[in-house]
């Protein structure tokens, strides 16, 4: 199945306008759990329901609201942070994204990815999925960074058999690519395919 994840901005509607011109058959909105009203984002899901896409619900989460987050929802994402180790060892978050847009200085030896064997190895044994978001090629400035950053994960990820995820994880709804031409940028970045999950 086609799928994205997406970090909407009141435009929800954008989104699955241009999700389903690009055949995008099932499109995650990610909202920042502490910013979320149920009432309100149900009935705005509501007014948009589109027939040709499965839309879903899931929440950003940290460390301080991740308990109060898993009686409500059991699709918690995780932004990396200085907190990876112990979100993904709570075994109640389903993915986490971001390692590569992380603002440390790289070593002259090895890229700063923000993952290593560690996090890899407990992401396996407690099931986590590794993102990768393919928007954050689109920024000029840095792109030739994160794209080493984003080789080495890969290479980790298949390494340790870590399952990984790929989207657009983006507030933008033209930032989205159509299925073919996202796997085979991530090809040409060396992900095989073989641990990419499903959404």
């Amino acid at each position: 199945m086609t799928a994205d994840i997406a970090l909407p901005r009141n435009n929800e509607g954008e989104f699955t306008e241009v999700a389903a011109k690009l055949g995008i058959k099932k499109l995650i909105f990610l909202y920042d759990f502490d910013g979320y009203y149920k009432n309100e984002m149900q009935e705005k899901l509501n007014s948009i329901k589109n027939k040709k896409i499965n839309l879903q619900i899931g929440f950003i989460v940290n460390q301080k609201n991740i308990n109060k987050a898993f009686k409500t929802s059991k699709m918690l994402v995780a932004k990396s942070s200085d907190n990876d180790r112990l979100l993904i060892e709570s075994k109640k978050i389903k993915l986490i994204y971001g390692f590569e847009e992380t603002y440390k200085k790289d070593f002259l030896h090895q890229r700063a990815s923000g993952l290593n064997h560690i996090i890899c190895e407990l992401a396996r044994k407690n099931n986590v999925a590794i993102g990768f978001s393919y928007s954050s090629l689109f920024n000029k400035n840095n792109q030739a960074l994160i794209m080493g950053r984003m080789m080495q994960n890969i290479a980790l990820c298949q390494k340790y058999k870590v399952k990984t995820i790929i989207g657009s994880f983006s507030e933008k709804p033209f930032d989205m690519r159509q299925h073919h031409d996202v796997m085979s940028l991530f090809t040409v970045l060396g992900m095989n395919g073989k641990t990419t999950k499903n959404l």
